[in-house]
């Protein structure tokens, strides 16, 4: 774990600012695709960010829909009527499933998250993608320095935590002993519900709905109060082979992170996610919170 203390990269953290910095200056509208671990694109407008996509985070579709205010056969029906738009934002609004300034939101959070991820990742290279656009932008777009640098501090306080994790590595479990679940808090029961020494926090982050920065955070929370462990060794995950073959099939665990000297603010707020001063969960509809709870960011915390 000493390795990831490290944080980022600074040859791929470098690129990618400067990358953004020119498309900044040059006033570019269009994608700049960031290859690497996750990797992503970032969608410009004016120089400006207006969207963020990556597969190491949930993306707005994935957080309406886990948040359980539309179904997957709703969401089918309205992509349809749109012709196919990956975000139906007209139908959402006028079939009463959210209202304008809720959907604005989450299209703002799934930005900030997919930036996170990014950054949290391995950078190799970056490209230019002129004719790229983004199915979901935000109306009024974020300078890419202030997104970057918000990004690298969540990032940099996480791994300034006890038992730091990575999106991608850290594959946690329910310890072996039983847990009062009594006071623990529903993000940390869903942890508990979907970890199983396999799923990364990524991979926690889409199974609950939750941006990926706030599960990445309270997994790192949880292993340091005992609330999760990880294993020593890689975890079997059975597959299904023809007779004969072999039974299981074992993944190897990945390689330590690079040296770095990328430094950035460590301060991280007790269950605080939303470091922008935007709550970063989506909750869902049955835990009693809804939408209206989702919008009181007092503190930067639900009440």
């Amino acid at each position: 774990m000493a390795g990831i203390r490290d944080s980022l990269g600074r040859a791929g953290h470098d690129l990618l600012a400067h990358s953004l910095a020119a498309c900044g200056r040059e006033e570019f509208t269009g994608g700049l695709r960031v290859s690497g671990s996750p990797g992503g694109i970032f969608h410009l407008r004016g120089g400006l960010v207006v969207a963020v996509e990556s597969p190491g985070a949930p993306g707005p579709e994935a957080l309406l829909l886990r948040s359980g205010r539309i179904g997957g056969e709703q969401w089918a029906d309205l992509v349809r009527e749109s012709g196919g738009s990956r975000w139906p934002l007209d139908g959402l609004i006028a079939h009463g499933y959210a209202g304008a300034a809720q959907l604005r939101i989450v299209c703002v959070l799934a930005l900030h998250d997919a930036a996170f991820a990014v950054v949290a990742g391995d950078v190799d290279d970056c490209e230019l993608a002129p004719d790229e656009r983004p199915f979901a932008p935000v109306t009024l777009g974020e300078p890419s320095v202030r997104l970057l640098q918000d990004a690298a501090r969540k990032f940099a306080a996480i791994t300034a935590l006890p038992y730091p994790v990575r999106p991608d590595r850290e594959r946690p479990r329910p310890p072996a002993y039983a847990l009062d679940e009594a006071g623990l808090g529903l993000l940390q029961r869903e942890l508990l519900a979907h970890a199983d020494g396999r799923r990364t926090a990524r991979d926690l982050a889409f199974r609950t709905g939750r941006a990926v920065y706030t599960v990445t955070a309270e997994v790192a929370r949880m292993l340091a109060e005992g609330l999760l462990e990880c294993a020593d060794t890689p975890v079997p995950i059975p597959v299904r082979v023809p007779p004969g073959g072999l039974a299981v099939a074992r993944r190897e665990p990945a390689p330590a992170p690079a040296p770095a000297q990328f430094t950035a603010p460590t301060a991280l707020p007790r269950r605080n996610p939303g470091a922008s001063g935007i709550t970063e969960t989506l909750v869902p509809e049955k835990s009693g919170a809804g939408w209206k709870g989702f919008f009181r960011m007092r503190n930067g915390t639900s009440k």
